[in-house]
């Protein structure tokens, strides 16, 4: 008993089962159901199509006992220096506690406050501008229209 296979859908196909379909260029196809056949020559994907073996075989359904558990790798930490500084200068700082960590904050922040004032006390102190100028006139001032005040 020679069993077939479905060109559109892969399902198999029983001896005096299914229809033959064959192209202009001699090519042969066999169908289990009308409704494959019917699939096929609307030139639809069996790939795109749910119930067919090729969309199982693309979308890896059924596929369980082949499928063994795959192994993570895990991932291993490892501490760099960052450009300029060393580790343990690193581990130092990570080691520090928060009110440590926070004092040494609250006097580099003294500090740049007292380098800026005595930066602004060497600067030369200058006048405030005075506009001793003509008084400011307008655009249409000018060409002799109405306008300003």
């Amino acid at each position: 008993m020679k069993v077939e296979q479905d060109s559109f859908s892969g399902y198999r196909i029983y001896p005096s089962k299914g229809k033959l379909f064959v192209r202009g260029d001699s090519k042969v196809f066999r169908f289990s159901t009308s409704k494959s056949a019917s699939l096929f020559l609307q030139r639809k994907n069996p790939r795109k199509i749910a119930w067919t073996q090729l969309y199982r075989r693309h979308h890896k359904k059924g596929i369980t006992e082949e499928v063994a558990k795959k192994r993570s790798r895990k991932t291993v930490k490892h501490s760099r220096p960052i450009a300029g500084t060393d580790l343990t200068s690193i581990a130092a700082k990570r080691n520090q506690t928060a009110a440590a960590r926070l004092q040494a904050r609250q006097s580099a922040i003294t500090k740049a406050k007292d380098d800026k004032k005595a930066k602004e006390a060497k600067k030369p102190k200058t006048a405030p501008r005075t506009t001793g100028g003509p008084p400011k006139v307008s655009k249409q001032q000018m060409k002799g229209g109405k306008g300003g005040r």
